[in-house]
């Protein structure tokens, strides 16, 4: 053997034992680091600190705050560690007023809440009260808005039933800018139709229209008023066809064309 690699033993027994008592340290402290945490740990879960300190909302613009907190059933005194986010979603989404609902932790001690809510396409009419239909056609009776409402139309003399369903169906397919554009809507069925609506526009026109065909006509409005004088109210008839006829002069009516689309 080459002398020159041969190594004492008594050379290699102190450096063996730095290497162990090295080792060692790092265990020691490897322990230490995790005793350590781990009473953080339980401390901070059985402390105040572990407990909801805040709740942030947003998304919500029919459903208040206050209320969403309080379905959550989360309060100050709630360890945040022993929420099960799946259960507050589902709570949530059992809403009639909630499409989805989100839950996020944010450490050590606060939730956010990410709510969205189904469209809200009208208001119906009930005693002089006004109740929000949302655009699964479901009516908010729980929901009374006392004032007269200025964010969706506001159906009349509708009843619960196929021709209000066919009524919101129709709603919920208009571009939101038309959406925002009526005032009101009016159930007045005729002999010959008993689909028959009468629609009062915020630009102060009146529009005379079937159920059967009120959406695809419907879209064709902002074409058909740029064809009129705005200073000049009246009907407009989208029964069939589509005709114009002035307040002043009922008996003149006038064609107005609605292939153009919304431009």
């Amino acid at each position: 053997m080459d002398k020159g690699k041969i190594v004492a033993l008594e050379d290699r027994i102190p450096k063996l034992k730095e290497q162990r008592r090295r080792k060692a340290n790092k265990r020691l402290i490897f322990l230490l680091f995790l005793f350590f945490t781990m009473i953080a740990v339980v401390a901070y879960v059985q402390s105040p600190l572990s407990h909801v300190q805040k709740i942030t909302v947003s998304g919500n613009e029919l459903l208040p705050t206050e209320e969403i907190i309080k379905i959550t059933d989360i309060t100050s005194e709630t360890n945040i560690w022993s929420i099960k986010k799946q259960d507050i979603v589902s709570k949530l989404q059992d809403l009639h007023e909630i499409r989805k609902a989100e839950v996020k932790m944010n450490w050590p001690n606060s939730i956010s809440i990410k709510i969205e809510e189904r469209k809200r396409v009208a208001y119906v009419e009930r005693d002089n009260a006004f109740f929000p239909v949302m655009e699964n056609g479901n009516i908010l009776m729980d929901r009374k808005v006392s004032g007269l409402p200025t964010n969706a139309p506001i159906l009349f003399d509708f009843k619960e039933g196929d021709i209000l369903q066919e009524m919101i169906a129709g709603l919920d397919e208009l571009p939101d800018a038309i959406l925002n554009s009526i005032s009101e809507i009016h159930y007045t069925p005729k002999k010959t139709d008993k689909y028959h609506i009468s629609l009062f526009m915020n630009d102060g026109f009146e529009v005379s229209a079937t159920l059967r065909s009120f959406t695809e006509k419907m879209v064709h409005y902002p074409s058909i008023i740029s064809q009129l004088d705005p200073d000049t109210k009246g009907i407009i008839d989208l029964e069939v066809g589509s005709y114009f006829k002035a307040y002043e002069t009922e008996v003149e009516e006038t064609e107005v064309e609605n292939e153009k689309g919304e431009g």
